[in-house]
């Protein structure tokens, strides 16, 4: 069963009333005894403390080990060679505007 969330007409005191999706009964304030509307819900709300939650907070001993070994052969390389991120359809080459033709992401 869903909590709703209240105002009373009379004296806007807001209150929470635990009851069925179905149920159809007038509800009252609790304060005053007058009628009350039903107002829309803020929501749950979420808060994370603490550093987080990551992937490699769970890893085995073993995967932390390889993953030390890699960071330091990299930092120890001479690392002249540099990677590119171009694909095999990514030749370099420019891309040629096109007349009369809209984008289809809506940007033109």
């Amino acid at each position: 069963m869903p909590t709703y969330d209240y105002r009373c007409t009379k004296c806007k005191h807001t209150f929470e009333v635990f009851h069925g999706i179905t149920d159809e009964t007038p509800r009252r304030c609790p304060r005053c005894k007058a009628k009350a509307r039903r107002v829309p819900a803020v929501g749950a709300g979420l808060l994370f403390k603490g550093s987080g939650f990551y992937i490699t907070d769970y890893r085995s001993s073993s995967y932390k080990e390889k993953a030390k070994q890699e960071r330091s052969s990299e930092s120890g390389s001479a690392g002249g060679e540099k990677k590119t991120g171009k694909g095999a359809g990514d030749a370099g080459g420019e891309k040629k505007p096109t007349k009369g033709k809209r984008d289809p992401g809506g940007s033109g």
